[in-house]
Formats: C-alpha cells, structure tokens, sequence
C-alpha cells in the first residue's frame, strides 16, 4: 500500500510540474497577445531607462521589446537577467556595437544579446520549416538580410495550420503569420 501512494505522489508531482510549465508557456502566449491591444509606433532610438524594470516610454518599441514586455507581464525582467549574465560574462555576448561594457539601457534590446542569453539558459529548439515544431510560447528569431535581426513570440493560434507569431517589424504589436517569411536563425524556449 506504502509504495502505491508513494508512486502515486511521484506521478502527480510529475503531473503538476508538467503542467505549470505548460501553463507558464500558454500565459507567455496570451501576454504576447495582450500586447497587441496597444498602439505601439517602431522607435529604435537608444532610451536611459531605470533598472531593474525599466522600460522605454509606453507607446514606443521595437520588436525585443514585445518579447520584454510578455515576459515582464509573468514576472521575469530580461533587462536584469540579461544585464546580470552580460556583467560577468561580457565575453560571451556579441560585440556587434563595439562596447567594452555592459548597458543595462540597451543590452536586452538587441536581438544577438537576446539569441546568446536564451541560448545559454533556455531550451534551443529546432529551425525546421515544420510547423508542429513551434509551440505557443516559442520565441523565433529570423536574419532579415543585410544583417538586420528580428525576434517575435509564437501564440496559441494558427492560420493555415501555421502558429501565428507576435513581434513589432515596423507596424507596431501586431499578430501575424510571418514564422516563415524570414529565415530562421533561433528557436528558443525559455522559462526562469
């Protein structure tokens, strides 16, 4: 009877973990779409912003900070997780700007900072042209050409059987079917 009950708590703890992880990914999906009720003008311009939790003026973004944004909504701030990993181990990020230190400002606003910091502390996942491979909270990043980057969250929705994606590519918070337009270059899942 003893190790009935025991494998049964096992099962359920597993269960319960399980699915608070789904949940997590599900919750990351529907703060992507809540983000898209906001107007939102593409404002690339470099903002001083607090820290931790800063964030540029409401009404202003570009496409990171529609990742930022969703993942603050569930508690985590990019901003201080990335800028945290950059000061002890500014090596390990790009050096496409030329800084010498980290910036708690900008860091997190860059699409290659954001693809080495999921990398190092989510789950990379697959670049397939398969879309049963992106599940809703998936974060994508895509190479636009001419060495412009682009990052956006998969959401619990499809066209076509393709998931549909939230990002700012100019237009704003906008939900659209674009996982295939670019190529990709990222697929990550990453829960604190």
């Amino acid at each position: 009877m003893k190790k009935t009950v025991v494998i049964l708590l096992i099962f359920l703890t597993q269960s319960t973990a399980t699915f608070a992880v789904k949940d997590f990914f599900l919750r990351l999906s529907d703060a992507a779409l809540e983000l898209t009720k906001d107007k939102v003008v593409y404002d690339p311009v470099y903002y001083r912003i607090a820290y931790p939790n800063g964030d540029i003026p409401k009404g202003k973004g570009v496409c990171t900070d529609v990742v930022i944004r969703a993942y603050r909504k569930l508690g985590i701030d990019l901003q201080k997780e990335v800028h945290t990993d950059m000061s002890a181990n500014f090596a390990k990020y790009p050096k496409n700007w030329g800084r010498k230190s980290p910036d708690s400002n900008i860091d997190h606003r860059r699409v290659p900072n954001l693809m080495t910091f999921f990398t190092r502390f989510g789950v990379v996942k697959p670049k397939s042209m398969n879309p049963n491979d992106y599940l809703a909270g998936d974060i994508v990043c895509w190479d636009l050409g001419r060495g412009i980057t682009h990052i956006g969250i998969v959401v619990d929705k499809k066209q076509n059987g393709i998931p549909l994606i939230v990002h700012n590519i100019g237009r704003g918070q906008v939900l659209e079917n674009s996982l295939f337009q670019f190529k990709i270059i990222g697929h990550y899942r990453y829960r604190k």
